[in-house]
């Protein structure tokens, strides 16, 4: 049976910093609040005529440029948004268009903050079956599209960026160990966009109540998450038969460095081992795990080194990967 392996990854932040000290101007707030309460120091911004597809399409380059692939090789995309570009065709289509990756097949899923990890379920799944030899995964958002710059407790959170990862049939690079999946709906309501689909379509009466930006409990947002975090990981370890002590490196949703520290502190995990990159990016939904992944695997990690992705958000949903790096 085929072993799954990631081959590439690739990241793009647009060039646009919105620092904490401008928001100071824009919403009552002050620069060492949101880093007090947040960890977040700025942010990266789409500009006007960039598009979650555009974010993409620059990411999954450099991935297929580090896997050494070309175009053509990819059998699949799968595209992990909360923000397409529009509803349809899916941005997964639109980024098929811009690479020529005329053989793929091309869909986006909505698993909000987990989708990346979701999307490396679909992809390892399809490569141990034989179906795809190389499925491009990709993570993007354009969250300032969908953030209410009228409520300090949100739009200091997010930012803009794409992460992608090259998923082949055997080869070099991190070998994926295994990813376990969750999700309660029951409790999807703590984190929404209530309108702009079938339920709320636009309306006059949508707009005016502001029902197309992100509401938040961030209160019950942070219980779920560090206690999730805690059960996504020892699943999956228990599932391969590993525990904690076996895990070198964590990479978390970067959602706020409370829930990062908190997440640490129940694990006994250092700081140290665990990626934050969140000071320079915000929240980046769905693009979190993927740009730090690719910043990490940039660091050369040593054969043998096992790392933790784990995410959790809207849905809600959950998800965790382990990884090994291989001996070249």
């Amino acid at each position: 049976m085929p072993r799954a392996v990631i081959s590439g990854t690739g990241a793009y932040v647009p060039t646009r910093v919105l620092t904490n000290k401008e928001l100071e101007s824009v919403i009552d707030t002050t620069a060492d609040w949101i880093l007090s309460r947040t960890g977040i120091s700025e942010r990266r911004i789409a500009l006007p005529d960039e598009a979650t597809s555009d974010l993409s399409y620059f990411a999954a380059k450099q991935a297929l440029e580090n896997a050494k692939l070309l175009s053509t090789d990819i059998d699949a995309i799968i595209v992990a948004t909360v923000t397409p570009d529009m509803l349809f065709p899916s941005t997964a289509c639109i980024i098929q268009a811009k690479l020529g990756a005329k053989n793929a097949v091309a869909f986006d899923l909505s698993a909000a903050c987990t989708g990346f990890v979701y999307g490396l379920q679909l992809a390892v799944q399809a490569i141990e079956s034989g179906s795809w030899r190389h499925v491009l995964v990709v993570g993007a958002e354009t969250l300032s599209r969908i953030v209410d710059w009228q409520d300090r407790n949100t739009c200091v959170l997010f930012g803009d960026g794409a992460g992608a990862a090259v998923v082949s049939a055997d080869g070099k690079g991190p070998r994926i160990l295994g990813v376990h999946l969750g999700a309660d709906g029951t409790e999807g309501h703590v984190l929404t966009l209530p309108a702009g689909g079938s339920r709320l379509p636009a309306s006059l009466e949508t707009v005016n109540g502001r029902r197309h930006f992100v509401r938040m409990n961030g209160q019950e947002v942070y219980k779920f998450a560090v206690r999730i975090v805690d059960e996504a990981c020892s699943q999956l370890l228990d599932k391969l038969g590993l525990n904690y002590e076996d895990v070198d490196f964590y990479i978390p949703h970067q959602a706020n460095l409370r829930i990062i520290e908190g997440f640490a502190k129940r694990l006994k995990v250092p700081l140290a081992k665990i990626a934050v990159n969140l000071d320079r990016y915000g929240n980046m939904s769905g693009a979190s795990i993927p740009v730090a992944l690719h910043e990490f695997s940039e660091r050369q990690p040593r054969a043998g080194d096992k790392v933790m992705l784990v995410g959790f958000g809207g849905g809600l949903t959950w998800g965790s990967c382990l990884l090994e790096w291989q001996v070249d």
